[in-house]
């Protein structure tokens, strides 16, 4: 099943960066920015997890909860968001479950060879947990101004 702008998005639960167990449901009632990326500290998920960082309390005001979601290990997620001070939640997902459930696995090209992996994908989330946008073919360096503007364009419930 591919997921789709107006589609309820699929409950799940994932370990955080802070040790504790994290259900997409905890946030009903607040707007999320649940992006998918490759891998902690490579060039391009560093630069996308600093804009949002440095959006954050603009989203904050919008009433977005920000999360990033990955296959790195809670260990890896703790040392990526010190180094980069980040003040949203980072998600593992070793077994890449929750990423496959979202269709942000497939295909890629990594130094000519082509892999399967996960593939930079963000969902917009409403109060009452239907997606309201998804992107993919994201660049890094604008992702988070561009949700930024469309969560306002959207408005709250």
């Amino acid at each position: 099943m591919v997921l789709k702008e107006g589609d309820v998005a699929p409950d799940f639960k994932l370990q955080s960066d802070e040790d504790r167990e994290v259900s997409l449901k905890d946030y009903r009632g607040r707007r999320v920015v649940l992006y998918f990326y490759p891998r902690d500290g490579t060039p391009g998920c560093t630069q996308e997890a600093r804009r949002f960082r440095d959006l954050a309390e603009e989203f904050s005001r919008e009433n977005v909860v920000i999360m990033g979601v990955s296959m790195d290990s809670v260990e890896s997620h703790k040392k990526f968001k010190k180094d980069n001070d980040l003040p949203f939640t980072l998600l593992s997902d070793p077994d890449a479950k929750v990423i496959k459930k979202y269709g942000a696995w497939g295909k890629k090209n990594l130094y000519g060879r082509t892999v399967m992996g996960t593939v930079r994908t963000t969902f917009l989330i409403d109060e009452e947990g239907r997606i309201r946008r998804i992107y993919r073919d994201i660049k890094p360096e604008e992702h988070a101004e561009k949700c930024l503007l469309d969560l306002k364009s959207l408005g709250s419930k």
